[in-house]
């Protein structure tokens, strides 16, 4: 008779964060499997439903274990900047960046995304433009981000081939351009 194996949840859950964090960072959310995370995990994929709710609340899971550490530089920082329209264009948007445009189907998983978006876009743009004395500076970061956001999902929609087009550094130049602009 085998020995049972004990079941350890909360290392389990553990392992599916850390897969689900790798695959998403190389491959992102659309391209990265329930399966493959559980494979990379060594657990069975059907935990990921069981632990998460899903694949899209894993991917909020994943994202807020970077709340721990500190708030991420604004847009206005042409790294920052630079970061997020190389890792749209490597690995498509995730929920965070869909969530500023399209609600997601489950309205808790849209209301942590929406909830990551601000703590990793808009707040920290609102703190930049408060220090710099700026009026209405929420209003100001949630237009900021929403321009962002369009622009960096509209250069691979195919509608703009200028845009398409462009390097990335042409683009991330003009983006910090027309949002020094406005303020």
């Amino acid at each position: 008779m085998s020995p049972t194996r004990r079941r350890d949840s909360t290392r389990s859950r553990q392992l599916l964060l850390e897969a689900a964090a790798g695959l998403f960072a190389e491959r992102g959310f659309d391209r990265s499997t329930t399966r493959e995370i559980g494979e990379r995990a060594g657990v069975d994929p059907a935990l990921i439903a069981r632990y998460f709710g899903g694949k899209a609340q894993l991917y909020i899971a994943v994202l807020d274990l970077d709340r721990a550490s500190a708030r991420p530089a604004d847009l206005l920082e042409p790294e920052r900047n630079l970061m997020l329209v190389n890792g749209v264009a490597q690995r498509g948007p995730g929920p965070v960046f869909r969530a500023a445009v399209t609600p997601l189907e489950d309205p808790a998983v849209q209301a942590a995304a929406a909830s990551q978006l601000h703590w990793r876009l808009v707040d920290p743009l609102r703190e930049r433009f408060t220090r710099e004395g700026l009026d209405r500076p929420q209003l100001r970061a949630e237009i900021a981000v929403a321009a962002f956001v369009g622009i960096v999902l509209s250069r691979h929609g195919g509608a703009f081939t200028a845009l398409a087009e462009a390097g990335t550094d042409e683009v991330v130049q003009l983006v910090l351009d027309l949002l020094d602009q406005g303020r």
